[in-house]
């Protein structure tokens, strides 16, 4: 259950509850702490405060979720024995500084990305320890239902947007409870990459979120494939509706794989079948959002941006299909096209639109300088910029050529520069920048 690295263990004395966390390489971490539960497709209900300690789980709650080969080959191997299939998978881990001052630290909130339909908040490959021991910060890692179970709906028996409500139920137990692991509930950032980001942008347009969060952190956000969805996700729940009651949750993820390539005719955007609904609570109707971004751009502190070779992730590692044939000056020209459409122009559109409402918003774009790489700055190479965890990303593909010494020295300055935004909203013109980094005020 414990590392040989683990000197021991801490006791949160919670208004929630006695809380047992582990100490480990500086920080403490209380683990898969559970903060709702539901039935299926059910909304979330928070769960009360704890008369008996709170004690870490051996293996980490997943949501029922068929595995990525390609997040298998290019980033990290699945340890199946370390995670546990669970539909009521609301759970989050709070990672914070063993030695602290006193002073209450800024909160950061992890949700993770997935394509709305893999992943969990307590990835090895997103584990926050270096960060947090680094810049004196919390963080808080969310799961929350995916796929089927969060993130389909249409209907009274299979609303909308589940994943949606589960993660506003985790900020309202962390702007609860958060103070009783030193963290200041009026500085809660959020941060998310890829369907993640997602999420926090339309998180901002949320009904029942006020005073929950003050800034956000929107990295590699597929903003571009969140227009007119409305007849793809329709006819994926129409032709899911068998599932509802089967009680294998394996046979569930099966069923609805089947019907995956019927929805491809809708283009580009069935690449992510599962997103958040526009016109369901607790979000507008879809030609309203922009008003709404502008209409609220005084109340969040925003961070936006993307890596200059998103989707080289996923062209340029092909191991079979038309990809495999083409040459290199073809590959990168649909590199650049698919990632302008899907990430860069939809990430300055937001920009612009939040900053006409009077926002203070930054937007970034990450570069790669090594030569050898021949994916680039690809999705998903910000996070072991960020997350910093050498053991987990010590044999990722994504990373074939870069030395790791190169990625600590870039992810040491982007951390800071992070911590920074989180700690103010602001990031000083005189901040030291990495050099993959180009960032500007919008």
């Amino acid at each position: 259950m414990t590392s040989q690295q683990t000197i021991g263990t801490h006791t949160f004395h919670t208004p929630f509850g006695k809380i047992i966390g582990l100490k480990e390489n500086g920080v403490i971490k209380a683990r898969s702490i559970r903060y709702a539960r539901s039935e299926r497709y059910q909304k979330p209900v928070p769960v009360p405060p704890s008369a008996s300690e709170i004690i870490f789980t051996d293996k980490i709650p997943v949501c029922p979720q068929v595995i990525s080969p390609l997040l298998e080959r290019l980033i990290e191997k699945t340890d199946p024995e370390k995670f546990k299939i669970d539909e009521s998978t609301q759970f989050l881990t709070v990672t914070c500084p063993e030695n602290t001052t006193g002073e209450k630290l800024p909160v950061v909130v992890w949700i993770h990305g997935g394509s709305y339909e893999v992943g969990c908040g307590d990835l090895p490959t997103s584990d926050p320890a270096v960060w947090v021991k680094e810049k004196s910060i919390i963080v808080v890692s969310v799961s929350y239902r995916l796929g089927l179970f969060g993130f389909l709906g249409g209907d009274e028996e299979r609303p909308a947007n589940l994943g949606l409500f589960d993660i506003i139920e985790a900020l309202k137990w962390i702007k609860t409870y958060i103070g009783g692991f030193g963290g200041d509930p009026e500085n809660i950032t959020l941060f998310g990459q890829s369907s993640g980001g997602d999420v926090i942008a339309h998180l901002m347009i949320s009904e029942g979120v006020d005073n929950l969060f003050q800034r956000v952190i929107i990295q590699s956000a597929p903003l571009g494939f969140r227009h007119r969805r409305e007849k793809m996700s329709a006819e994926l729940f129409r032709k899911t509706e068998f599932l509802k009651n089967e009680a294998d949750v394996m046979k569930m993820l099966n069923g609805y794989a089947l019907h995956v390539p019927s929805v491809m005719k809708h283009g580009l955007k069935a690449s992510m079948p599962f997103c958040t609904q526009y016109g369901y609570p607790p979000l507008c109707k879809e030609k309203e959002s922009l008003h709404q971004w502008k209409k609220n751009a005084k109340k969040y502190d925003v961070l936006i941006g993307l890596n200059n070779d998103e989707t080289a992730f996923y062209i340029k590692t092909a191991e079979k299909g038309i990809y495999t044939y083409l040459n290199n000056r073809i590959l990168d020209r649909i590199v650049r096209t698919t990632t302008k459409f899907i990430y860069e122009k939809p990430a300055r559109i937001f920009a612009e639109n939040y900053a006409e409402g009077g926002g203070n918003i930054y937007l970034f774009k990450i570069h790669s300088k090594i030569k050898h790489n021949h994916i680039g700055a690809s999705h998903c190479i910000d996070l072991p910029l960020i997350f910093g965890n050498e053991s987990a990303w010590r044999s990722s593909e994504l990373l074939k050529g870069i030395p790791w010494e190169y990625l600590q020295e870039n992810g040491r300055k982007l951390r800071a520069l992070w911590a920074e935004f989180a700690r103010s909203g602001n990031i000083s013109d005189q901040s030291e920048r990495p050099e993959i980094l180009e960032l500007r005020k919008v």
